[in-house]
């Protein structure tokens, strides 16, 4: 019984296509998923769902909504924040910091994705920047930390200082890293807070998050240079933190509603 409710939450009328933003992109919502556990980010592999809290971890069965097994622990006892998450080769990798501590502190932290059993960390110690996501790029780990204006923030250090570095697979810096735009980090930044969210999509692009606003940010690598480049914004049913893209459907993304608790799954396509 309780599957059969669950699929009519989940496939239930979809909603008629989203406009296009005014770059061209569209967002379309397919189905949501109740997931108390829908606080700090949504990670994906081809048949499960994974719901991330501060200090806990819930696993959702993608084709029926069904909760297979969580994790949990007091806060502190060892994790205080998670943020972000992906799953890389059978396992689930999600970004953990002190925040609102300071000095920052970061690690990743990283679980078997079949059950949920901590098998690893990766302590970075103390950072410049706060750790909120991770992900996979062109074999390498692309990693983002932020600052904050306000709560969380270390003097002399905003969101202006927020950077995107890279590492390999035994987490040493290849010597690579990025700056965010000027203009897409005074949005951000308005409150004091930076990119809560980001993954490489369609295209190859890098798509990110703020920390509360209802959109999802198109970002190019620069050519030259060190900055990334702004392409387009588009409008989502959600409200920032971190999201993940569907590995078995292309331009499928999993996003947060923190207020509903639920994971709100889309499809975002790009202009013609």
């Amino acid at each position: 019984m309780k599957t059969r409710v669950w699929a009519v939450l989940l496939f239930s009328a979809l909603p008629a296509a989203a406009a296009p933003g005014p770059d061209g992109w569209r967002f379309e919502e397919l189905r949501r998923l109740p997931a108390p556990e829908a606080r700090q980010g949504v990670a994906a592999d081809a048949d499960f769902l994974f719901a991330i809290g501060n200090q806990e971890l819930g696993q959702y069965r993608k084709a029926t909504g069904e909760r297979v097994r969580g994790w949990a622990c007091p806060e502190g006892e060892p994790l205080v924040h998670l943020n972000a998450g992906v799953v890389h080769r059978g396992r689930l990798y999600c970004a953990h910091s002190n925040y609102p501590g300071v000095p920052m502190q970061s690690s990743v932290e990283i679980w078997d994705a079949a059950t949920l059993r901590p098998v690893g960390s990766h302590s970075f110690g103390r950072t410049d920047g706060s750790l909120t996501w991770i992900d996979r790029r062109d074999g390498r780990w692309l990693a983002c930390f932020v600052h904050y204006g306000k709560k969380g923030g270390e003097p002399g250090r905003g969101p202006e200082w927020t950077r995107l570095v890279e590492f390999d697979d035994e987490w040493r810096p290849t010597g690579r890293g990025w700056m965010f735009p000027a203009g897409l980090i005074a949005r951000l930044g308005s409150r004091g807070y930076s990119v809560s969210g980001g993954a490489i999509g369609p295209g190859g692009c890098l798509f990110v998050t703020g920390h509360d606003e209802p959109e999802l940010y198109v970002l190019a690598f620069p050519s030259a240079g060190s900055s990334l480049e702004w392409l387009a914004t588009i409008p989502v049913p959600a409200e920032g933190q971190a999201f993940g893209w569907d590995p078995q459907e292309p331009g499928v993304i999993h996003l947060l509603a923190r207020k509903t608790r639920e994971i709100v799954t889309g499809r975002v396509t790009a202009p013609r």
